[in-house]
C-alpha cells in the first residue's frame, strides 16, 4: 500500500492503557452468535455498544467469541501453508515475517471466523452508512519470527487514494491463533488515532499500545487506525490471521475473483460468495452480463442474459418519478 508522509503528532498513550475492553461472555450465548445473524432490534441494541468502542477509540477487543478449539482446527487446516509459504520480501511485509492469503480455500474452519455473526453486526454498523453491501477485502494468514522488527506505522485505508476524515473505508479483524504478547509482536494501536489528522504519525516517545490477546478473542480496529506489527523480542513465533472487510464499491486489497474463482466459490455457501464478490453491489455494480455474478455458481449458466435491473430504492424511486412524469406530459 501507498506509504503515508510522515508528520509527526505528539500522543501519551498511557491515559489509554486502562481503558477496559468489552467481554462477549454474559452478552451474547457463544453458539448462538457463531449459527446466526444478528437480525433482530433486540440482538443488534445489544451489539451496539461494541460498534461504539470501535467509533469512539478506533479499536474494539472482544473475549473467547469462538473457542478456543476452533482455533486450533484452523490452525491445523492451515499448517502446511505457514510451512510452506516463504518469507516475505520488502521492508513493509518484513523479511522475518510470512504472509499468505486465499485462507478459505485452505481451511474450511476459517469460513466461521470470515462470517462471525457478530463481527459482520459490527462491521456492517461502521461501514454501513457509506456502502449497499460490505465485501471481504482480504483473508492473509501472519506468521511472525523471532528477531522481526516492528513494522512501519501505517493505516490501511491508505491503500485507496479516496478523501480521508469523511468516511471508513475499512475494518480490520484480528485473529490471533497463539498467545500475542508485546513480546512477540502482538498488534500494536494507538489509540484515537483515527482521529489524528489522516498523515499524522506519532513521534518518538509515543509507543502505541500493544494487546495482549488469547485464541478465542477477537480484536477489531478501522482502516484509519494507525497500527503496526509489533517487534517479536521472544523466542517464539506468532500467528494469526487478518481479515478484513470493507466498502462493497471499493476495488479489494486481494483479488476475490482470482483468489476464488467459480469453480472454487461454488462450493462455499451463498452468504461467503456473496461477501466475497459474487453479488452486485447496487446500482448494477459489479455485475455479469448485466445480472448478479452469482449466477455464474449455479450448475448451468446460459449463455445468453438479459441485463435486469439491481437499483437501490432511492434510485428507483427516482426513475419511477421520471417515468410518471413523462407519462403526464405527453
Amino acid at each position: 500500500m501507498p506509504i503515508p508522509s510522515r508528520r509527526f503528532r505528539c500522543c501519551r498513550t498511557t491515559a489509554y492503557r486502562s481503558l477496559p475492553d468489552f467481554n462477549i461472555v454474559g452478552v451474547f450465548d457463544m453458539q448462538i452468535a457463531l449459527s446466526q445473524p444478528f437480525s433482530s432490534a433486540e440482538q443488534r441494541k445489544s451489539m451496539a455498544p461494541f460498534a461504539a468502542q470501535l467509533l469512539a477509540q478506533g479499536y474494539v477487543v472482544l473475549r473467547q467469541v469462538v473457542p478456543p478449539m476452533l482455533i486450533h482446527h484452523c490452525v491445523e487446516e492451515l499448517e502446511g501453508r505457514f510451512q510452506q509459504t516463504p518469507f516475505c520480501e520488502g521492508v513493509f511485509y518484513g523479511g522475518l515475517t510470512k504472509r499468505f492469503g486465499c485462507v478459505l480455500r485452505h481451511s474450511h474452519t476459517a469460513a466461521q471466523l470470515v462470517q462471525h455473526p457478530l463481527v459482520l453486526a459490527i462491521t456492517e454498523t461502521v461501514l454501513g452508512p457509506y456502502c449497499d453491501t460490505i465485501q471481504l477485502n482480504l483473508s492473509q494468514g501472519i506468521e511472525i519470527h523471532p528477531d522481526a522488527p516492528a513494522q512501519f506505522p501505517h493505516r490501511d485505508q491508505d491503500m485507496w487514494s479516496g478523501p480521508k476524515g469523511e468516511i471508513e473505508y475499512l475494518v480490520n479483524v484480528m485473529w490471533p491463533f497463539t498467545d500475542y504478547t508485546p513480546e512477540n509482536g502482538s498488534t500494536v494501536i494507538w489509540p484515537s488515532s483515527h482521529r489524528w489528522s489522516p498523515d499524522a504519525m506519532p513521534d518518538q516517545y509515543d509507543p502505541g499500545m500493544s494487546l495482549s490477546l488469547d485464541p478465542g478473542d477477537v480484536l477489531l480496529f478501522l482502516g484509519s487506525t494507525l497500527h503496526n506489527g509489533g517487534a517479536n523480542t521472544s523466542r517464539e513465533v506468532r500467528r494469526g490471521m487478518i481479515v478484513s472487510y470493507s466498502l462493497g464499491w471499493l476495488k479489494s486489497f486481494e483479488n476475490q475473483f482470482l483468489a476464488y474463482p467459480p469453480d472454487v466459490a461454488r462450493n462455499f455457501d451463498p452468504g461467503l460468495a456473496a461477501l466475497i464478490g459474487y453479488r452486485q453491489h447496487r446500482p448494477n455494480l459489479g455485475n455479469y452480463e448485466g445480472q448478479s455474478p452469482a449466477i455464474l455458481l449455479g450448475d448451468d449458466v446460459p449463455s445468453h442474459l438479459a441485463a435486469t435491473d439491481a437499483l437501490r430504492p432511492d434510485h428507483q424511486a427516482m426513475v419511477d418519478a421520471y417515468i410518471s412524469n413523462v407519462a403526464k406530459a405527453a
